[in-house]
């Protein structure tokens, strides 16, 4: 089967993305982004209409990413580490690496049975949840998404949820390299917002990092599905000898090493960027 055009262009930015170390750039063609205002966005679902538009949104949405389950357009072979995820009891950060834009079901689904009746709630860019019209607009902003902002006012309503959510006990993913490289298998160097999050509401991260292997379909752009290895590693605290900046530099370094560790162990090679 012929390799999708669209999907090979994709795949060459990021090779050049690599080799000139634009680790946050997005190589997708998403369109420009409208700015999300304070009074458009209710992140902690107060109005019976966010209620009841969450309430479907995740019903459809399972449905959705259960058939592609079934139909082995995703295919998760393996969960790892499940034991440090149990380790954490209440609040926390979760950080992967975004390689998909249905990477973050693989997440859901592999802590699903330890949620005991919670929610996964997943920080998303901006656009993802003020360009995209319905249906696909409906699940970027209904299904316990955390929207980011240009808009300050709006920020400080997003650092609000952020607090309350995390204080309740929810885990809060967040995808600290920032841009979307499809399919790309190395960790990249990560930014601060994440463990901003965790060292502000003193809570652990739980890093993970999805492995991933060609099984033997191809999908519709040619290509072949990844079988994805869920690897959940150990969390990381806050060190109470460190200030807030320290903190934030020693959860970013740590998460980066572990991830590093952890492809060094899948792949069986050392890590290396194209020069």
């Amino acid at each position: 089967m012929e390799k999708s055009k669209e999907r090979l262009e994709i795949l060459s930015k990021i090779e050049m993305l690599e080799k000139t170390k634009q680790w946050d750039i997005s190589p997708e063609n998403d369109p420009e982004t409208i700015e999300l205002k304070p009074n458009k966005v209710d992140y902690l679902n107060k109005k019976i209409s966010s209620k009841i538009a969450s309430y479907f949104a995740n019903i459809m949405g399972a449905r959705y990413f259960d058939k592609m389950l079934k139909n082995k357009q995703m295919i998760i072979e393996n969960v790892l580490g499940i034991e440090n995820y149990l380790a954490v009891k209440g609040g926390a950060i979760i950080t992967c690496n975004h390689f998909h834009p249905c990477d973050n079901y693989a997440v859901y689904q592999a802590i699903k049975p330890y949620l005991n009746g919670r929610r996964l709630y997943k920080v998303i860019r901006e656009g993802n949840y003020t360009n995209y019209p319905n249906p696909i607009g409906f699940f970027f902003r209904h299904c316990n998404t955390l929207p980011l902002s240009s808009n300050m006012e709006t920020m400080k309503k997003f650092m609000s949820a952020v607090r309350v959510l995390l204080n309740r006990g929810e885990k809060i993913l967040v995808y600290p390299e920032q841009a979307l490289w499809w399919n790309y298998k190395k960790p990249r160097p990560c930014k601060s917002g994440a463990f901003r999050f965790a060292v502000t509401n003193n809570v652990p991260v739980i890093p993970m990092f999805i492995t991933m292997r060609d099984s033997d379909i191809v999908d519709s752009d040619g290509f072949f599905v990844q079988k994805y290895t869920i690897n959940i590693l150990p969390p990381i605290y806050p060190k109470k000898d460190l200030d807030k900046k320290q903190n934030i530099e020693y959860l970013k370094n740590k998460n980066y090493e572990l991830c590093v560790h952890t492809y060094e162990d899948f792949y069986k090679t050392k890590l290396t960027y194209q020069d």
